[in-house]
């Protein structure tokens, strides 16, 4: 029994010279007064297992001599010659839960090991002064089961008359998706087209700019399924086709020219998830730099998983928040001019042959029908309704307001100037010039189909883009373990 000190630590043994000095003269004495042996090489190892479990030494002995080369340590050879149980606790935390230390052969296996297609974080580059970054500093993947492979990705682009927008997303629970990445750039694509008939080249080389971003977070990440869209600009230019091919040409992305109805059925299936159950009609716009589409909705007793499917009238006003902000001017908007562009859509609406709004679910008064708007413009009216310090999209998407609260959004707009309205966080000055235009396009639509309240949606075709991939791919009826799904959020 080794004595112990006063405070209860084990006295060291003084010898004059370590245990392994004298067993190696020769003819010298072990350290029990016997010759030294074959075992008296190494004491500390020696000391060293008696200190381990009897499994570690049953396991140990039962190792198979056939191992070869492979060296099986039960010891951390970073322990040395150090004693004392702390350290021996220390030791097996780094040995980990197998008990011991990876040899380089598993450890090459281990890193070629396939991930089931899960994301696997890279390890970060060294930092200066040749230290390695610590663990807490590189990226954590997100959970995924191990029998289950990660959700795919989609990836949504609308090039419009007045913006770049990209989504990249993967589907969680069933009719919603989670963000991985996006993108939104105001290009002014269709700068001057009303007049020329034509693509400014500053206006090409804006989006073309803009879509080399793009491109390159679409070259980062395995996407299963895409669609690249482009509107109204596009659609409508003479050289929109030959700026198509100089996209593919500079970028590598080929985008397609879709027409008004599929630009209207995708704005509806991208809001379809802000229609309540009790719901019986609605009118949805989706005010759009070029183009303005309306589409009017009645939802049955039989309501189907796709919105898209109950419209049944649907238009495409060839008027925008740019065009029609360059025919009136944007800047300096008086109470006159802010009619007369109201009056200029009412004209257009009276050509659209829908049903009246009396006939549109329980009435004009009753709860079954509503206003949806779907464009900067209704989740501007939004922002300096709230007296946000900044844009805040989880406050403004869903957001309820009534006829009155509307009405007085744009009377407090039409009461600024030009630099107010710059300086306003949720307008800023690349909007500055055409948030009134867009408020005359909704109180046109107002005037058209008046309603008790309208709700405000932060979402569009890219939304709709990827609910419809998404649906196609069935990628909603496959199930996804719950942990993962409480991880991805929409």
């Amino acid at each position: 029994m080794v004595p112990r000190n006063g405070k209860g630590k084990r006295k060291r043994r003084k010898s004059s010279a370590s245990p392994s000095a004298i067993a190696s003269q020769p003819g010298g004495a072990g350290m029990a007064g016997r010759p030294a042996g074959p075992d008296d090489a190494e004491p500390a190892r020696k000391r060293k297992r008696r200190r381990r479990s009897k499994s570690a030494k049953q396991q140990a002995q039962a190792a198979p001599a056939s191992a070869g080369s492979r060296d099986v340590q039960l010891v951390d050879p970073a322990m040395g010659d150090r004693k004392g149980h702390k350290r021996n606790k220390k030791a097996r935390h780094r040995r980990g839960i197998q008990g011991r230390p990876l040899t380089s052969g598993e450890r090459q296996q281990a890193q070629s090991r396939p991930n089931d297609g899960a994301a696997v974080s890279r390890p970060a580059a060294p930092q200066p002064g040749g230290q390695a970054p610590s663990r807490s500093d590189q990226p954590r993947a997100p959970f995924v089961a191990a029998s289950e492979p990660p959700a795919p990705l989609y990836a949504a682009l609308d090039l419009g008359t007045n913006n770049c927008r990209l989504l990249i997303a993967q589907p969680t629970r069933p009719g919603q998706f989670r963000v991985v990445d996006a993108f939104s750039r105001i290009v002014r694509l269709g700068e001057g087209l009303g007049a020329s008939g034509r693509l400014s080249d500053d206006a090409m080389d804006r989006a073309v700019e803009a879509l080399k971003v793009c491109a390159t977070k679409l070259g980062g990440r395995l996407i299963r399924r895409s669609r690249l869209i482009a509107t109204e600009a596009a659609r409508a230019a003479e050289n929109g086709e030959s700026f198509l091919e100089r996209v593919a040409k500079e970028t590598g992305l080929e985008l397609e020219i879709i027409n008004r109805e599929t630009e209207a059925r995708l704005a509806v299936s991208g809001c379809s998830s802000l229609v309540d159950r009790e719901t019986r009609s609605v009118v949805l716009f989706d005010i759009g730099g070029g183009s303005s589409e309306i589409a009017v909705i009645r939802i049955g007793d039989n309501r189907s998983n796709r919105l898209a499917n109950h419209i049944t009238h649907w238009t495409s006003l060839p008027v925008g928040v740019v065009t029609l902000s360059e025919r009136h001017g944007g800047q300096h908007v008086t109470p006159a001019s802010f009619e007369a562009m109201v009056q200029e859509v009412e004209g257009m609406l009276s050509r659209f042959d829908s049903p009246p709004v009396e006939a549109l679910a329980t009435g004009i008064a009753g709860s079954g029908f509503h206003l949806i708007g779907t464009s900067g413009t209704v989740t501007t009216l939004a922002g300096v309704h709230l007296d946000l310090p900044r844009y805040d999209r989880r406050r403004v998407d869903g957001l309820w307001l009534s006829d009155d609260e509307v009405s007085a959004m744009q009377a407090r707009l039409l009461s600024w100037d030009f630099d107010a309205r710059a300086a306003n966080p949720c307008i800023g000055p690349d909007r500055a010039d055409l948030v009134l235009a867009g408020c005359a396009i909704l109180e046109a639509i107002r005037r058209r189909w008046p309603s008790t309240r309208m709700r405000v949606a932060d979402r569009g075709l890219r939304e709709g883009l990827l609910t419809d991939m998404m649906a196609d791919d069935g990628a909603w009826r496959r199930s996804r373990p719950r942990r993962h799904q409480r991880s991805s959020t929409t």
